[in-house]
């Protein structure tokens, strides 16, 4: 066999593989309103970039191949020009399932994009392991946990849930940073409905169980939610431009730009009663650089915020609380939420901004029962333990134990600013007056009003930002319009912060 013919050979076998599972299939996936595996990476990457490796891996009688690709298309490429890589099941070959050749391919770019300190991408559409190869599934799966695991902290790792994504299938997603759905193709469960129905009765549809809206507004298992996969690739794209490719390097920078709301209607945002909710976003838009504002589980635990944005073309990682929500208390699901974004930014050397406006902790036998004392020490954990520069603004209520878990001064706060709407407390006024001033009120002729007297003179004498201020847990009280200067300034001396922790294997947070 001359070289002509060795080339045609290979054109052969390589067209064969690129086919997946053939036009049938590829028409019936089209049909389930979804995209081919290289559809998706050609959608995803920028044009032209990709480079596949692995590609004959398998059975080597490429004549006869059963499982074309094994299933998964795998290499490398980029996004806006910087080094990714990415795997793709393959759902027309073999409907995705995983076999040991399967596992193989992904721990391979795993493995290269740990090296190469590059994100790894995963676009994830599967029947699960594929049963005929038995353990060896279960062998794969684990290969790629134990690489999930690994490369936590070091590479950004992201998933897109583009199909299926069943029983052991669903740990590799949850082990990574963020989880990418599009409404009504993407499912996530340990046990189908089947199965259910038969163990415990509970008649429940696929979306219902596992679906994108499930996982982003109830269960917290994902971040984001797209109406298609082209807007969820826009939203990966978009996440990328916020995040350093590893640990070693800072989150690019970008060039500054004016917030898109006027700054001097921060004046009127907080309402004159303490008891009255507003929008959080609507300071915070007025704060970031134009178009840079980036909410991460938008619809998951409303009462606080994560999201990334820039100042001054710097990435930030912010978290807030969400007064118009609960009145902005913590509990079990945004404490969960806040902390966890809290290690990743630090894990990523994105500097972190904290607005407060806490009451406290949600009471309830719910939250009690549901161990909201383990779920809330995990902010204060994540926040102690976190070395990036950290910056809190209060901007009106801060009591007790939820002023110190919102990044209060003693967890390690940098630089910790008040408006003068603050109100810095053990407790709220009115909780305050009720026994600090419990004789005055009984005693009096009109208690109400008294007790209305007593709120007042606590919330002027005892919780005003001033004392705080002079005990110096706060820098500086400034005018809520100079908030985006102060945070510009305060960035830039913080940028080459350096701050050690005792060498350990690794801590005990509460979990």
């Amino acid at each position: 066999m001359n070289m002509e013919e060795r080339l045609a050979q290979l054109e052969q076998y390589r067209e064969k593989i690129k086919g997946g599972g053939g036009p049938k299939r590829i028409a019936k996936q089209h049909e389930a309103g979804k995209l081919t595996a290289r559809e998706r990476i050609d959608m995803l990457l920028d044009a032209g970039s990709f480079v596949e490796v692995g590609v004959f891996v398998g059975k080597s009688d490429f004549a006869n191949l059963e499982n074309p690709g094994e299933g998964v298309v795998v290499g490398q490429g980029t996004i806006d020009g910087r080094l990714v890589y990415v795997y793709a099941q393959d759902f027309t070959v073999s409907g995705g399932s995983l076999s040991k050749a399967h596992a193989d391919k992904i721990c391979k770019v795993m493995d290269l994009a740990l090296k190469n300190g590059a994100p790894c991408i995963g676009l994830n559409d599967s029947g699960g392991a594929r049963i005929q190869e038995g353990v060896d599934s279960l062998d794969g799966y684990g290969n790629i946990f134990y690489r999930n695991t690994i490369s936590s902290g070091v590479i950004p790792q992201i998933s897109a849930i583009l199909g299926p994504c069943a029983g052991g299938a669903v740990y590799s997603p949850a082990l990574t940073d963020f989880i990418f759905m599009v409404d009504g193709i993407s499912r996530m469960f340990i046990t189908g409905p089947q199965v259910i129905k038969a163990v415990t009765g509970e008649d429940v549809s696929p979306e219902e169980l596992g679906g994108a809206l499930t996982h982003n507004q109830k269960s917290g298992v994902a971040h984001f939610m797209a109406d298609s996969e082209e807007e969820s690739f826009a939203q990966i794209r978009t996440l990328l431009s916020y995040l350093p490719s590893n640990n070693m390097e800072d989150p690019p920078m970008a060039d500054p730009v004016a917030p898109e709301l006027d700054p001097e209607e921060l004046l009127a945002i907080i309402p004159e009663s303490p008891n009255q909710g507003y929008d959080m976003r609507d300071i915070l838009m007025r704060i970031v650089d134009g178009g840079s504002y980036f909410e991460v589980q938008p619809l998951w635990a409303q009462n606080g915020i994560t999201a990334f944005g820039r100042i001054n073309g710097r990435p930030v990682g912010i978290l807030a609380n969400q007064p118009k929500v609960l009145a902005g208390c913590l509990d079990i699901d945004v404490s969960d939420k806040l902390a966890r974004f809290v290690r990743f930014c630090n894990a990523f050397n994105i500097p972190l901004l904290t607005f407060e406006d806490v009451p406290g902790f949600l009471p309830g036998t719910n939250q009690e029962y549901g161990g909201i004392i383990r779920h809330g020490a995990k902010m204060l954990y994540a926040y102690s333990e976190a070395t990036v520069p950290k910056i809190t603004i209060i901007l009106r209520k801060a009591y007790g134990g939820a002023y110190l878990a919102m990044c209060g001064k003693p967890l390690g706060c940098d630089v910790a600013y008040a408006w003068p709407t603050a109100e810095i407390a053990v407790m709220g006024p009115e909780g305050a007056a009720n026994i600090i001033y419990r004789k005055e009120i009984e005693n009096a002729e009109d208690p109400i009003t008294m007790r209305q007297q007593m709120v007042e003179r606590y919330r002027e004498e005892v919780s005003n930002p001033y004392i705080a201020t002079a005990r110096g847990y706060v820098e500086d009280i400034i005018d809520p319009r100079e908030t985006r200067s102060r945070l510009i300034a305060t960035l830039e001396a913080l940028a080459n912060k350096r701050e050690s922790r005792p060498v350990k294997k690794n801590g005990n947070i509460p979990v």
